[in-house]
Formats: C-alpha cells, sequence, structure tokens
C-alpha cells in the first residue's frame, strides 16, 4: 500500500499561501512536478502513491482519461495562487507510477500548457520517467518534439531472476533498446535507474545489470539499494520467510563494486546515489530538491515547497479529482518551516552533494564535530578553515545518514 501523508496543519480550501511566502516567490529556481500515479501492475517492493486499474475501479475522477486536464486545473490554480508574477520555470519532471502510460500526447499537452501559464526558461530541463516496456520509438519522438529534453528509464536490473523478484514487467535487453529509441529520438540526456541488494541477487547478478547498463551508453545512472517497506508485497514475504532481508554488508559491497565501475566508464557521483557523463547530465530538477529551491507538486499526493512553507496533496485521484471540480485545492495538509528546520534539512540534504555543504551552515558545536569526522575517514580534509565545506569521502557516501547523526546538535 502507498506510504500515509506526513502530518501537518489543514490548508485552506483557497490554497491560500501566507503573503510572506508569496513574497518570496521567483527568489529561487523554480521547478513543477507532475505526479502521474498510474500502474499496469504494482512492483512488490513500491509502495510509492501508485494505483492499477483493479485498484481504482470504475470512478470515472480516478481514470487515467482526462487525467492531464485535472493537472491543468491544478496549474491554474497554482498560477492564481503564486500571485502576478509568476515565476518562469527552469526545470519539469514528470514522475510515477509509470508517467508515460498516459498518450504521449497528453504529456506533450501538459508541458504546453506549463509554457502558456508560466514560461519555460530557454534552458529549462524537461525531465520524464517510463518503464522501459511503456513506450516506443514513435512515443519517445513525439516527446521529444513537444520539448521534453531527458527520460529517464527504470531499469533496476537485466537480471531475469532478479526483475521476477522485483515483479517488474519488462525483459532484459528492453531497457537497452529504450536507451537506444531516445537517443535516436534526439534527447539531451537519458538516465538509467539500477537497484541493488534484492533477495537473491548475487555479486555477479550485480555486476551483470551494471554492464548492461554501461552497455546500452546512458550519461546518467541512479542506483538505490533496495528498502524493504512496510505493507509491501515484498515485505510481507520477507516476513514469512520467502526472501531474507537484504543484509547491510552485501549492499555496501554492491554501493561500492558498482560506484567504481561507473567512476572507471567516465560518470561521476555528484550524489550519493547519482552519477553522470559531465555536469550538463546531471538532473536539474532533483538538485533542485536537494538544494531547497521551489517547485509545485501537481497530481495526488504531490508534494511542493515554496519559502520554506511545504504541502501535500490528497493521495487518490478520485478525492483529488473531486476537489479541483469543486474549485478547491487539493492541498491535504501544510507546514511552514522555521529557520532552524530550514537549516537541519539543508545539512540532511546538501551533505549527500559531491560539492558539499559550506561549513558556516553549521553551529559552533557541529563545526567542532568535523576533526573526528575527518579522522575516521567519513569527510575530506575541505572542512577546514572559514570557506570550508563538509565533502563525504567513499566511505562517508556510505554511512552518510550516520554522517548527519554524528554532525547535528
Amino acid at each position: 500500500m502507498p506510504s500515509a501523508l506526513p502530518e501537518g496543519d489543514p490548508a485552506p480550501d483557497d490554497g491560500r499561501l501566507p503573503d510572506e511566502v508569496v513574497a518570496q516567490v521567483g527568489r529561487r529556481p523554480f521547478g513543477i512536478y507532475l505526479h502521474v500515479p498510474f500502474c499496469t501492475t504494482r512492483c512488490g517492493y513500491c509502495d510509492f502513491n501508485t494505483y492499477t486499474a483493479t485498484e481504482l475501479g470504475p470512478d470515472p475522477g480516478a481514470s487515467r482519461l482526462g487525467y492531464v486536464d485535472r493537472a491543468i486545473t491544478e496549474l491554474d490554480l497554482a498560477v492564481a495562487t503564486l500571485g502576478a508574477d509568476v515565476p518562469s520555470v527552469s526545470t519539469v519532471f514528470v514522475g510515477g507510477g509509470t508517467p508515460t502510460l498516459l498518450p504521449p500526447a497528453d504529456l506533450a499537452r501538459f508541458l504546453a500548457a506549463v509554457d502558456d501559464r508560466f514560461g519555460l526558461a530557454p534552458d529549462a530541463e524537461v525531465t520524464t520517467e517510463s518503464n522501459p516496456d511503456s513506450i516506443d520509438a514513435a512515443g519517445l519522438a513525439t516527446l521529444r518534439e513537444a520539448g521534453f529534453t531527458r527520460v529517464s528509464f527504470g531499469m533496476q536490473s537485466a537480471v531475469p531472476h532478479v526483475l521476477a523478484t522485483l515483479d517488474r514487467a519488462h525483459t532484459p535487453g528492453r531497457a537497452q533498446q529504450a536507451v537506444a529509441d531516445a537517443w535516436a529520438a534526439g534527447f539531451d540526456h537519458v538516465s538509467l535507474d539500477l537497484i541493488y541488494g534484492t533477495p537473491g541477487e548475487s555479486a555477479p547478478d550485480w555486476a551483470t545489470s551494471v554492464e548492461a547498463a554501461l552497455a546500452a551508453g546512458p550519461d546518467h545512472v541512479s542506483a538505490y539499494a533496495l528498502i524493504v517497506e512496510e505493507g509491501t508485497r515484498l515485505a510481507a514475504r520477507v516476513r514469512r520467510g520467502e526472501l531474507p532481508m537484504p543484509d547491510d554488508d552485501t549492499l555496501a559491497d554492491d554501493y561500492v563494486a558498482a560506484d567504481a565501475r561507473f567512476v572507471e566508464a567516465g560518470l561521476g557521483a555528484y550524489e550519493v546515489s547519482n552519477w553522470s557523463r559531465d555536469d550538463a547530465a546531471r538532473c536539474r530538477h532533483n538538485l533542485g530538491y536537494w538544494r531547497g529551491d521551489d517547485w509545485w507538486g501537481i497530481g495526488p499526493g504531490a508534494h511542493s515547497h515554496v519559502a520554506g512553507l511545504r504541502w501535500w496533496n490528497v493521495k487518490h485521484p478520485a478525492p483529488y479529482a473531486a476537489r479541483l471540480a469543486a474549485g478547491r485545492s487539493p492541498a491535504a495538509g501544510r507546514e511552514l518551516l522555521d529557520p532552524e528546520q530550514r537549516r537541519v534539512e539543508r545539512v540532511l540534504l546538501e551533505v549527500r552533494l559531491a560539492e558539499g555543504l559550506p561549513v558556516d551552515v553549521l553551529t559552533a558545536t557541529e563545526r567542532r564535530r568535523l576533526p573526528d569526522l575527518a579522522v575516521r575517514g567519513l569527510i575530506a580534509p575541505e572542512h577546514a578553515g572559514p570557506e570550508g565545506r563538509v565533502v563525504l569521502t567513499s566511505a562517508g557516501r556510505l554511512l552518510a545518514d550516520g554522517v548527519v547523526r554524528d554532525l547535528l546538535d
């Protein structure tokens, strides 16, 4: 089942933002995220806010048909809420779910609406996620012609038994063909997502997937450790003893092996779980999340952030549609972060980046902990001096969450 929404204060029905938040609109880069909550099947490890047709039932408000129209209605709400001087959009990211279950023409229409309401920056990055089996060469060509510049395919593995454990529908080799089709369509950047630590996956299995991903020729790769989320089918299988829980030492070995191979192939880590061919190939939209920029999240369960105000939409597509049809905001709750909460989040997120965290973000007490972290080999010597930065070493990336816990007051 999808994970629960966070707790927070009630959001107003009209979606109105506090005046002090609206006054800061445009001071930081602004992105648009569209959540497409539809999947053909539910993968056993997934707790994202996604639904199959069977789970949604016959309610027309929960259908893929008309979904982009509902998303555009929320875009109009965003324009009315942000005020007269809406910012131009630096990045657009369409995620899910499986965004490319929607017709490419619908995704193109959504992008055109973003450009019409906000204006796309001349160098805007426009990304869609995709399952390799959910789009063909013609569909990719349509998206590229519409203005999409980047596509990220969920490969996860190249090994049949690993894909079966993950309940992934595509066959080995399909992701590589999708990459070739995307390059042929003229995309600026193409990414592959991998998962390591699947129960039953051996070190040679993982190496096979890494090599297959590199052979496909993307200029960006993401690799994530499998997390067994409560409420998922995978968690139930682990609880029954059908599958083993992923082992932390094995996960660390997999990460180290993949990082070494990616670097050897010319992909450098710019965030703990992300590698790119060069700076241009980095995912600018995700960098906006890690750097605390502003974005509006469209769709059921989508989260937004503007100037320290964070809010989230109702989760299910049917009440999401009903609220919009009634002229109400789909926001379910929100929270306004105080300066200390924003500082702590900045530490949590920016430490993960290759560029690191400016030392002056830390308190005096926290700065006194830096030499010990350096002696332990978890951060680089760049922390020294007033212009210093907290930069994780390779060992530190394996223990990034622990570094943050040791660092913060």
